[in-house]
């Protein structure tokens, strides 16, 4: 009897290893959001890391220790982070910058997991507007594969990629108006 449920146990193990296994490694995250106000003020907010911060949607530890390195702005920026269990610790460093079109930013993250991913914020003019794209690519190791099978990474930081969204869109919007 104990035999045959270890075999039984052998089993569900190997046949969950196997769906965590064949989970796609890689990961896309997009949202978009559309500003009442020109690429150019837009892009100032995202190529600034310090500006990054006030609409930050990830910035949720107030005790976090935050600190600037390299340029201010634009290629060579970087804003490395070290705080609770929700922020954890990592480095953000913007390698492309592009005035007005495109931002890449590389993500290192060390805690909770260590990961690489990027992140890329794409400008686009609409009239009077910009439609702003942020995306998040990554690769997934074992582990993340295996939260996988019950949350998705969209369901996990799309919400937060959403409200990070809205609130550079209400912080342009208010200062493109009372620029007017």
């Amino acid at each position: 009897m104990v035999e045959k449920i270890l075999v039984g146990l052998a089993v569900v193990v190997v046949v969950v290893v196997v769906l965590v296994a064949l989970q796609p490694a890689d990961y896309t995250v997009v949202r978009r959001a559309t500003i009442a106000a020109p690429p150019a003020a837009v892009f100032a907010r995202v190529n600034d890391l310090h500006e990054f911060q006030t609409w930050n949607p990830f910035a949720v530890d107030p005790a976090a220790k935050n600190m600037f390195e390299g340029a201010p702005a634009g290629v060579g920026a970087v804003l490395a982070w070290s705080g609770n269990s929700q922020v954890g610790e990592g480095r953000m460093t913007i390698i492309e910058s592009r005035p007005n079109e495109r931002i890449r930013i590389r993500l290192d993250f060390a805690r909770p997991f260590a990961s690489t991913a990027f992140a890329e914020f794409t400008f686009t003019p609409e009239g009077g507007r910009t439609a702003v794209t942020w995306s998040m690519t990554g690769r997934k190791n074992f582990v993340s594969k295996a939260i996988g099978l019950v949350m998705s990474m969209d369901r996990m930081i799309g919400g937060q990629f959403e409200q990070g969204l809205a609130t550079l869109k209400s912080l342009t919007e208010t200062a493109a108006a009372a620029r007017r």
